[in-house]
């Protein structure tokens, strides 16, 4: 794999008029073969991008899609380029492809001010090399139901609905942009991002899956819960793929709820937050699985100074940082940042570095997740002042680990 670009190739954004063939190859690359229906939602997908492509004379031979998206960051929000439908052809794989478009595309967020980038990849070692990191990460639960389960607190006592999908984003959409913000990571859902992805009828994963289902607590909403059923020869099995509530309380009844549909025997939660209360409230934790954790949404600091300034932060800090980012020259080298009451400052220096840090794992840290001392006791980073890990790591926690399950 090569940071060198051939140069034969050129980028460029794809047309709109272009969409189909970027969808012809984005299907040769993934050994897709989209139904008609499924093919119109891509092309849906790609005319609300950025598109950029590689070419090699007028072939194309890679494409980058990038959404413009709002995320929730410590105690604000920041413009962020989500990150998708990814590819080089076969036939041109290791000649720089890729880091020329990801390179087009960093130069578009410093251009249009958008601080962050994000992306969801099973591929670690090739995105950490252009500086992205894991910000969150999911643990998957399972729960056999075919058994009570037992709670240490009390469920909320309030009513349950179910709520019809059609009116779901009126009354969802209002309560994850006001909640949202209290777990970092979080991308603002439009109502047809709502309608297209979370409440879609069908299941482009599972298409025996039933319709979602909504339950709801509360008036005014304190909680909810989307799910979709399938039968089983013996006993079903409910895909739980969104759980929000405001108190432990509310998410136990929520859980209590799910766990008792009939003809379901086993729960399955994807990506929920390593801070989940489930994992704490169950009274017998070996009847709540975890049978894997995993790094989610992948984050990078496209404007480092940018985005340092638009988060809050949780303690008083004072340190030089020299940044390592050799994409964006603008990020590396010293500067000095403080922090107080809140709000920081983070301007050149000449002074010696208190810690050297790459911007991927600084990207990992960002939003309260992976820690900086973990960093330098791992050798990626390195502490230079005694402490200096320490009190970053203080100055970027946060209340509730960053959390989101919105792939894109």
């Amino acid at each position: 794999m090569s940071d060198t670009v051939s140069d034969t190739l050129t980028f460029a954004d794809l047309p709109e008029t272009a969409i189909d063939h970027a969808l012809d190859l984005i299907d040769l690359v993934f050994h897709d073969r989209p139904d008609e229906d499924a093919r119109e939602r891509h092309r849906e997908t790609l005319r609300g991008c950025r598109r950029i492509g590689a070419y090699d004379g007028t072939l194309l031979v890679g494409v980058l899609a990038a959404h413009a998206f709002s995320m929730a960051v410590p105690g604000g929000e920041l413009d962020c380029a989500g990150v998708t439908f990814v590819c080089v052809a076969p036939t041109h794989r290791r000649r720089g492809a890729l880091t020329g478009m990801i390179g087009e595309l960093y130069q578009g967020c410093l251009e249009a001010g958008r601080p962050l980038a994000a992306l969801w990849t099973e591929e670690a070692a090739i995105y950490g090399r252009f500086g992205f990191g894991p910000a969150t990460h999911g643990v998957n639960v399972e729960i056999d139901t075919e058994h009570p389960l037992e709670l240490r607190i009390e469920p909320d006592p309030r009513p349950l609905r179910l709520v019809p999908p059609a009116e779901a984003p009126a009354l969802l959409g209002p309560y994850f942009e006001r909640t949202r913000a209290v777990r970092a990571g979080r991308v603002a859902r439009s109502t047809d991002r709502w309608a297209e992805v979370w409440l879609a009828d069908d299941d482009e994963d599972d298409d025996e899956l039933s319709p979602p289902r909504i339950v709801a607590l509360g008036d005014p909403l304190a909680g909810y819960a989307i799910y979709r059923t399938k039968s089983g020869d013996d006993a079903g099995f409910a895909r739980i793929d969104e759980l929000e509530a405001d108190t432990p309380a509310v998410a136990a009844a929520l859980w209590r709820y799910l766990a008792s549909i009939d003809r379901v025997g086993r729960l399955r939660a994807w990506g929920r937050p390593l801070d989940d209360p489930i994992l704490h409230f169950a009274a017998d934790r070996d009847h709540v699985l975890t049978p894997s954790l995993f790094p989610a949404l992948w984050v990078r600091l496209a404007d480092v100074r940018a985005a340092l300034l638009g988060r809050t932060w949780g303690a008083d800090l004072d340190l030089v940082l020299d940044v390592r980012d050799p994409m964006v020259p603008g990020n590396a080298g010293r500067r000095r940042l403080t922090a107080t009451g809140g709000s920081c400052a983070y301007e050149p220096t000449a002074d010696a570095p208190d810690l050297t840090i790459d911007v991927a794992d600084l990207s990992a840290c960002y939003l309260g997740d992976s820690q900086v001392r973990r960093m330098v006791r791992a050798g990626v980073a390195a502490e230079h002042t005694p402490g200096a890990a320490a009190a970053l790591d203080a100055a970027l926690a946060t209340a509730l680990l960053p959390h989101t399950t919105d792939e894109f």
